[in-house]
């Protein structure tokens, strides 16, 4: 039996495999906060919704900064991605310690600014690691396990986050439990991993090498689509947690999902995504990656029209919540690997960390955006807060032409 489990397995190198377990294990803690964070900050602390959403998104801030310094030093010889990958992990364990002290602005502030950082170190460095240790006919492959093994963690700590919540109420324990998830990470990559890059003679200064990536034209262009789909994920992840919870009508005709349903319906889009992303990424093995991306931002557009038909209809309103985050599960499994894989085809081998850098650099805008015209959205009116997901989907067109002038390009560059 289990000689027949593991013929079913992609045969990976051992190193993909832990990097998997212990993203899984990070992952795991991120859940317990992700979503809880924006409702605990607004409900039970106090804060406007705009004032937390600008203090989520100044997590972009230091994340940029983190980014940068990120993919340089997971190309330099004397950090790599590993001691990357642990600076990162520390990093972000003293951020929670922030976070679970905050009672106000300037605390929740200054916890996001340190999360952000550690992300922003994280993101380059474990997606080069995963580009060295695979060759072209696995990688997107590769790269979906990895993204199964986040989506598999953060539902996971979703749903345990809903009955921690649901039982204590104790909403702070959560950062500290988020905060030991990145030292479980450190002790695995310390313990287990080993340094991921091939030895090879830098040719370019960390100054050139992003002057170099900053030069590439179809880079560029992906980074400028690539602001859209993280915008739309942190909408998805921030936003849209609170416009459940204080803007559409639950049970009985009351305003709002109760917490748990919202944890229910994320632990859902959560496990939509672990079962959804192998199939997907075989579905579309024979597709071009700027083919699948599109793709992926038809289904973020309709996701979107279902979360404003959320907000409008008096009754059946959870039934198209289920339906609309199993559309952004979807949309999510098709982008992450594609994404990921189209990088790593533009880039030189030895430029990998700062190409996924600039990548990772969408996040942090796409991260900065979301958080904060969403909550801005949300302190509106109702009229304004419904509409704002029609308008959402609308930019999904300027996207679409965006990804067919890139696959132009890929195709003349190939």
């Amino acid at each position: 039996m289990f000689e027949k489990l593991h013929s079913l397995l992609p045969n990976f190198r051992r190193e993909i495999w832990i990097l998997a377990v212990g993203r899984l294990l990070l992952q795991i803690g991120t859940g317990f906060t992700l979503f809880y964070a924006p409702i605990f900050f607004v409900n039970e602390v106090g804060l406007s919704a705009t004032l937390v959403g600008f203090a989520l998104g100044s997590a972009s801030i230091s994340g940029v900064i983190g980014r940068f310094l990120g993919g340089s030093m997971a190309d330099s010889p004397a950090w790599g991605r590993r001691k990357t990958l642990l600076l990162s992990a520390a990093v972000s364990a003293i951020a929670d310690i922030f976070l679970a002290l905050a009672d106000g602005f300037p605390l929740l502030v200054i916890g996001n600014l340190f999360m952000g950082f550690g992300i922003g170190l994280y993101w380059p460095a474990t997606e080069a690691a995963v580009a060295d240790l695979t060759t072209v006919a696995n990688r997107n492959e590769a790269f979906a396990i990895t993204r199964l093994a986040d989506s598999l963690g953060l539902g996971l700590g979703v749903m345990l986050g809903g009955i921690w919540i649901s039982a204590v109420g104790n909403y702070r324990l959560l950062f500290v439990l988020d905060g030991v998830s990145f030292l479980v990470f450190f002790a695995v990559i310390y313990f287990a991993i080993g340094s991921t890059k091939k030895t090879a003679k830098v040719t370019h200064s960390p100054v050139a090498a992003w002057l170099h990536a900053f030069r590439d034209q179809g880079l560029m262009v992906y980074a400028l689509v690539n602001i859209l789909f993280t915008t739309y994920i942190s909408q998805t992840q921030s936003t849209l947690p609170l416009y459940f919870r204080n803007f559409v009508t639950g049970r009985e005709g009351e305003v709002g999902f109760s917490p748990e349903a919202i944890a229910l319906l994320f632990s859902w889009h959560i496990l939509c995504m672990v079962l959804f992303q192998m199939p997907i990424i075989r579905l579309f093995a024979r597709f071009r990656n700027a083919q699948i991306l599109m793709f992926s931002l038809l289904i973020w557009g309709v996701g979107f029209v279902l979360v404003w038909v959320t907000g409008v209809i008096n009754s059946w309103a959870i039934f198209v919540a289920v339906i609309a985050l199993a559309v952004f599960a979807i949309a999510i499994v098709s982008y992450t690997p594609a994404a990921s894989a189209i990088v790593v085809d533009l880039a030189p081998e030895s430029l990998r960390g700062v190409y996924l850098s600039v990548s990772s650099q969408c996040w942090a805008i796409g991260y900065f955006i979301g958080p904060t015209v969403g909550g801005w959205a949300m302190d509106q009116s109702p009229v304004v807060a419904h509409s704002f997901w029609l308008v959402t989907a609308a930019v999904m067109v300027v996207g679409l032409i965006i990804l067919r002038y890139l696959d132009s390009l890929i195709k003349v560059k190939a």
